[in-house]
Parts: structure tokens; C-alpha cells; sequence
């Protein structure tokens, strides 16, 4: 793709997916993770493994990250074995790790003293689509950088948009996320209601995934909730960090965001009632404990 010696650090579900699709275009990639076993399958594919961000560092001209919170990337990035131990000055970070936005702001902030570039770039869709390369991607910073990064982010990116100036991208993902998690809200608040008074679970199911309440929500989540599956995708707290960001932004503004807090309150109330490390739609347990009801496949 180019000259650039490109590296990637963060090979879980998302960032593993991300940097295969990358490899295609950069047979030359370097990798890193801390966890061996997440190297593997980027090794076994031609990447050449890093023993550590500050070895990555110094063979690089372009580095993406996809780590899971601001302490992870602080390490990876200002750690005794870190980016900036090694990295030349015109370096570029491209961090795809979801972020407050004011830490992805205080990264760049410090990392340009050392000329050093680094732009906020978080992604949205589950690993499928990570894996098949066709996630929405939110860069926050210059034209000139995104026009450097575009090429990259292509690799995975079905949606590629510059949201605007740095932070902005961790900003547009969480603005996305906070009306996607209102929504799981009320299909959780509203399907126990439609349990208690009769209707039945499938025939639920197929009108709020076919008519005019339909959403990207209610077609991945309620056939899982109907299966009673709850050991899939993100979990309640490790997606808290979009609703602290949203908080943030509200405060600053002044916004008056009474449906977001409304579904805060419930995110809230499921986390505290023991489900965090299950998935948003755990939200559905809350109320239906409430109504003393399930919503369930039908026996055969």
C-alpha cells in the first residue's frame, strides 16, 4: 500500500480481525500484544511479532492500536517499554480504542510536544464485522492525517468518515452508542410488558423486527434474548465508558438529556442488580423480574 513500515498493537477479537484485514494490504506488518496467544494467528498469516510497543516503535512510521481502555493504551503508548520510548518524531498513532474523549485529546496533546502524531479513530460493529472488513470507522483529527490514514482504515472499514479535529471521533462513537443503547433500553423495558399481558413471545419477536419498530437493536438482540442467550458481545460495564463520555459532553454543554438518563438509570440498575458481565440486553432481566415474567421461545 506504502513505503511506511506499519505496526499494530491489540490483537483481541476486534483488533486481531482488524490487523488480518490490514496484513492483506501491509504483508510486512508488525504486531504486538500481551498476551502471546493473540499473536499467533497474525504470525501464522506473515506479521512479524514485536517483543514489546517500544520494539514495535522503533521498526515503525505507522502505528494502529486497538486496546481495551485509556490505562491499556497509556502503557502501550508512555510505558517504561512504550511507544514514545523508541518512536522517531513524525510517527504516526492511530488509536482505535474507545475512549473518553478528553484522554484521547490529552494523548495527542502530549504525544505533538514530541512530534509525534496521534489521532483518535474508534470503530463500530461486532467481530463479524471487524473480520469481514466492513466496520464504521470515526477518525478525529486533520484532514492531512485522515487523508494518511484513510488507506489503512480502508482495509477494515465498510464507512470510513472524518468526524472532524482530534477527540471528535470518540465523541461521534459515543453519541452513536448512547442512542444505540436507548434503544436496547426500551426493547428491554417493553418486552416483559408484552409478556404480562399475553401476547405471545414469537409473534413479539417478528413485529418488532419487521415493522416500524424495528432497528439494528431489535434484529441482533431480541432472537438472542428469545434463545435466552446472554454470553455474547460486549458486556454492561466494559460499555460503561460510552455513557461516561455522553455525561461528560453533557455537562460541558449543558445539554438536557432527560431519555439518556433515563436509560442510564436502567443500565445502572442492571449493573448494580449483578448482570455487568453480561451484555446489554441483560437489561431485559430488570424488568422482567420486576413483572415476574420471561420472555422465551415457546416450548416445542
Amino acid at each position: 500500500m506504502t513505503t511506511k513500515t506499519v505496526g499494530f498493537i491489540g490483537l483481541g477479537k476486534m483488533g486481531g480481525a482488524m490487523a488480518l484485514n490490514l496484513l492483506k494490504s501491509e504483508p510486512a506488518l508488525h504486531v504486538f500484544d500481551a498476551f502471546p496467544a493473540a499473536i499467533a494467528p497474525l504470525t501464522e498469516a506473515g506479521a512479524t511479532a514485536s517483543t514489546s510497543p517500544a520494539d514495535l516503535a522503533s521498526k515503525c512510521d505507522v502505528i494502529l492500536m486497538c486496546l481495551p481502555f485509556a490505562p491499556e493504551v497509556r502503557e502501550a503508548v508512555f510505558g517504561a517499554n512504550g511507544i514514545k520510548s523508541t518512536a522517531r518524531s513524525g510517527l504516526t498513532i492511530i488509536d482505535t480504542t474507545t475512549l473518553d474523549r478528553t484522554d484521547a485529546i490529552a494523548f495527542g496533546e502530549e504525544l505533538a510536544q514530541s512530534g509525534i502524531g496521534y489521532w483518535d479513530c474508534p470503530v463500530s460493529g461486532a467481530p463479524h464485522r471487524a473480520q469481514s472488513g466492513t466496520l464504521t470507522v470515526m477518525f478525529g483529527g486533520t484532514k492531512d492525517a485522515f487523508d494518511v490514514a484513510k488507506p489503512y482504515l480502508d482495509t477494515f472499514g465498510e464507512d470510513v468518515v472524518h468526524t472532524g479535529p482530534l477527540g471528535c471521533g470518540q465523541a461521534m462513537k459515543a453519541i452513536n452508542n448512547i442512542v444505540y443503547n436507548v434503544n436496547i433500553a426500551a426493547i428491554c423495558e417493553a418486552l416483559p410488558l408484552a409478556m404480562a399481558v399475553g401476547l405471545d413471545p414469537e409473534v413479539t419477536a417478528q413485529v418488532l423486527t419487521t415493522a416500524s419498530g424495528r432497528s439494528f437493536a431489535s434484529e441482533y438482540f431480541v432472537p438472542r434474548m428469545m434463545e435466552r442467550k446472554f454470553d455474547f458481545d460486549f458486556t454492561l460495564s466494559d460499555a460503561y465508558k460510552d455513557i461516561v463520555n455522553v455525561q461528560k459532553m453533557g455537562i460541558e454543554t449543558r445539554a438536557s438529556l432527560p431519555v439518556v438518563n433515563a436509560m442510564i438509570a436502567t443500565y445502572q440498575t442492571a449493573i448494580a442488580s449483578g448482570y455487568g458481565d453480561l451484555p446489554k440486553s441483560a437489561m431485559l432481566k430488570v424488568y422482567e423480574n420486576a413483572l415476574g415474567v420471561e420472555f422465551k421461545k415457546k416450548d416445542d
